[in-house]
């Protein structure tokens, strides 16, 4: 779940070319919930569809709960499928679990046609291309990129050069054995304030690391959760976009072993960003590297548990013990 920018839909056709913007692709057997109106609170919240209508339950569950504690009172829904009868049961059970909130629109969509959940089975539905709609051009002229799917969205965090990756690899394991014997304090506090500094010079430039940098932030970050903390320590809700470009390409260069804390740092910038699409892809790329990993299970539990971007407060800098006494 992710905060949402405020956008003036008039009509299911207008909310059908709102939703790939604000997610970053085009869903296919999903449910997205929107708020609609003059939320306290809005926001986007996407799921899959479950192919057993037994989970059919924890899913609405979920989505009420969004919205119960964003204090939510209109909504929007929109099921993607080609399952009238799904589509209706999932809206049944929504409206159950609202409990009191305005489901204003609910809608069923194939990708070409979309339909009123609960119309006529005979009804052909009315026909809606988002390509030629206005708002998916304003979403190319703000650079917004609109992958095919999720799965795309998830290959886009996977790297295409893997003899750079093993070279980064060496390097890593190089700086490893250099500060194998010399992790003393001061050691550490003269790498986290290298971090510091070259996290802030790519907010300043967007100049893209060179695989040593890479290598090194990658390795001080499996070494130590304080330096990875310092790097942390730099993100804000003003330049989470950036913090989404520098660590969406060290995870896409990084090996596997040393992936861990680059691509939760990336989930956070994400979330932090307003994409949680991209931040579960993230979460999703940690725990294939180091299952557990503190940091992708913080963020999964903000996820699942719908915190919005806007309740970040960015880290005193007190907060860092590396820089401690």
């Amino acid at each position: 779940m992710t905060d949402a920018p405020a956008f003036r839909a008039k009509s299911p056709t207008d909310l059908l070319a709102l939703v790939p913007s604000l997610l970053g692709f085009h869903p296919e057997e999903s449910v997205v919930l929107l708020t609609v109106g003059d939320a306290l609170a809005p926001f986007h919240a996407r799921v899959d569809l479950p192919a057993d209508p037994v989970e059919l339950e924890t899913l609405t569950a979920h989505l009420a709960g969004v919205a119960r504690r964003n204090e939510s009172s209109r909504l929007a829904l929109i099921v993607y499928s080609d399952d009238a009868g799904l589509a209706e049961a999932v809206t049944r059970r929504l409206e159950a679990e609202l409990a009191g909130a305005d489901l204003v629109c609910a809608v069923r969509a194939d990708g070409e046609r979309w339909w009123a959940v609960g119309t006529d089975p005979h009804d052909p539905g009315t026909a809606y291309d988002v390509r030629s709609h206005p708002w998916t051009a304003q979403a190319v002229v703000q650079g917004r990129v609109v992958l095919g799917s999720r799965q795309a969205l998830a290959d886009s965090l996977v790297g295409t050069d893997p003899e750079e990756t093993e070279c980064i690899s060496v390097i890593a394991d190089e700086i490893v054995s250099r500060l194998g014997s010399c992790t003393t304090r001061p050691a550490l506090v003269v790498e986290g304030r290298w971090v510091r500094r070259r996290v802030s010079r790519f907010l300043a430039d967007g100049g893209r690391l060179d695989a040593h940098d890479v290598a090194r932030l990658v390795a001080l970050m499996a070494l130590s959760l304080e330096i990875r903390d310092v790097a942390w320590a730099e993100m804000s809700r003003d330049n989470a976009a950036r913090h989404v470009d520098l660590w969406r390409d060290v995870v896409r260069r990084a090996p596997v072993e040393l992936r861990a804390a680059a691509a939760s740092l990336l989930g956070f910038a994400a979330w932090l960003s307003g994409d949680g699409a991209l931040a579960w892809c993230a979460v999703d790329r940690a725990q294939q590297a180091e299952p557990g990993y503190s940091l992708a299970g913080l963020l999964t539990q903000m996820l699942a548990g719908a915190m919005p971007p806007s309740a970040w407060r960015p880290f005193p800098p007190e907060s860092l013990t590396l820089f401690a006494g």
